[in-house]
């Protein structure tokens, strides 16, 4: 194949990528963003909120390598298809786990853990397909990668926004007769959504790819040397801040929707303002990194997250749900700017620190790892919120907020400044930045203010009282420098 006609069909499915992002917001606006609620409706306990939001990704990360061996065999574009379908025909099956609790009557923890055993299968079957769309994507998109997935999360950011707005409303609507039917509807939209994506995957251009075994490392391997290599630290500081963050992440839905007591529509109200910001800046903090680095992004918006959940400690002086309501807004707002640029700036790291033979595995190490720490923290945090373990008698929730926010500070402190940036960027510096703001800001008020004064005619005030008064000062000339 020619080189032009190559570029016209990478064009070409690098569009047809941005249509795709689209059609799984449907998932992700009918789907993801309500399996939480999904759970807590048919009687889920903290621990199994928990286990929910982490066995997930960790088993999902870990079948990760089994892509490796199918890349072998198969195309990157034929694995990508049949996990995408298969992970859309599993949104109709998790709507089967309410029928014993909806239906039945069951009101025992069994549909609780067929939701968590049939989207931990869900989330496996779709990450297989992970690591190969990874390595293709690093193919497609060789430059600008900042402003191209910025873009592609901003339309796709959009689209999901509208979702959850939709959502939010059937399930309240439902809410009032039968909720399980809203959930019905929702997920069944999810199903259609990554049905399409996996009917788009067909029509992507493939460049040819073939795993060089030389490349190969084990799991193992890396953990001995991570400790050595960029990649490795890397790799170590976001896996212990997935620990810090979900010692407390599982548990704001539960905060919100089960201690706070917000409407799912108050609920989507939370979750869209999180989503408008972060579509908003994605772009933004897509061609900042491309000119600054993805480092300095990660280390100015990593600066920040340590805060967050500090921050949600104040929901808890609101005296009503409207006040409450406002609290969380502002809090997901604050999120969503510091979020959208550090995981973007993550994301695109990975490409720029490994090579092409090797990113495949390498995203697959990484994903494994930080499922991990995501797991153990979780999974302290269900076992502290459940068992009532408080401070100053706080609620469990609040304490797991300050649990986490001190553990981010040290995981940032000690390990973020252990990792440098892959390629030639600009200069930045955010302190000198900051400093030359001021003083833009400090010289243009003193212009506008000397301004004022000559327009005023304050200057000949002054200088006609000075003349006016200067026989005070006739007597001694030193009367003059003394008062000045």
């Amino acid at each position: 194949m020619k080189k032009e006609q190559e570029q016209i069909l990478i064009e070409k499915t690098k569009k047809l990528s941005v249509k795709e992002a689209g059609a799984y917001s449907f998932m992700d606006g009918f789907g993801l963003r309500y399996v939480t609620p999904y759970a807590l409706a048919v009687g889920a306990n903290n621990s199994q909120i928990g286990l929910l939001s982490s066995v997930p990704g960790l088993l999902g990360t870990l079948f990760q390598l089994f892509t490796l061996k199918l890349m072998r065999y198969f195309t990157r574009k034929k694995i990508i298809f049949w996990s995408v379908f298969a992970q859309a025909v599993m949104w109709l099956v998790l709507i089967l786990a309410g029928i014993p609790f909806f239906i039945l009557g069951m009101k025992t923890s069994f549909s609780a853990d067929a939701v968590i055993i049939i989207y931990t299968l869900l989330i496996l079957v779709g990450a297989i397909g992970g690591p190969a769309w990874t390595s293709m994507m690093r193919d497609l998109v060789s430059k600008d990668r900042g402003e191209y997935f910025g873009r592609r999360s901003r339309i796709s950011g959009a689209i999901a926004l509208a979702c959850m707005f939709i959502a939010g409303f059937v399930l309240d609507y439902f809410k009032q007769t039968h909720v399980f039917i809203g959930f019905i509807v929702l997920f069944f939209i999810a199903f259609l959504g990554r049905l399409g994506s996996a009917l788009m995957f067909r029509k992507h251009y493939d460049p040819k790819f073939e795993v060089d075994d030389k490349k190969y490392f084990t799991l193992l391997d890396f953990v001995k040397k991570m400790r050595h290599n960029n990649f490795g630290r890397f790799v170590l500081y976001y896996s212990f801040l997935s620990f810090a963050c979900a010692l407390a992440s599982p548990f704001f839905a539960v905060y919100i929707l089960r201690d706070l007591g917000f409407s799912y529509t108050q609920y989507m109200i939370t979750v869209v303002a999180n989503s408008i910001v972060t579509m908003a800046l994605m772009p933004i903090w897509g061609k900042f990194a491309d000119r600054y680095g993805n480092l300095k992004v990660m280390k100015i918006c990593g600066a920040f997250i340590p805060i967050l959940p500090f921050l949600w400690i104040l929901i808890s002086l609101a005296n009503s749900v409207f006040y409450a309501v406002i609290i969380v807004i502002v809090l997901e707002i604050c999120s969503a700017i510091i979020w959208s640029g550090f995981n973007l700036a993550a994301g695109n790291f990975i490409y720029d620190a490994v090579s092409r033979e090797r990113l495949a595995i390498c995203s697959s190490y990484f994903n494994i790892l930080n499922a991990v720490g995501a797991l153990i923290g979780a999974l302290i945090g269900g076992y502290l919120s459940s068992h009532n373990v408080t401070i100053l008698g706080w609620n469990p929730i609040l304490f797991l907020f300050l649990l986490s926010g001190v553990a981010r500070v040290i995981v940032y402190f000690v390990m973020s400044r252990k990792i440098i940036e892959v390629r030639e960027v600009k200069y930045f510096s955010l302190s000198r930045h900051i400093f030359s703001e001021v003083n833009l800001v400090g010289r243009k008020l003193r212009h506008l203010t000397k301004d004022i004064l000559e327009s005023v005619s304050l200057r000949k005030f002054f200088e006609s009282m000075v003349s006016e008064s200067e026989h005070l000062f006739s007597s001694n000339p030193n009367n003059f420098a003394k008062n000045n």
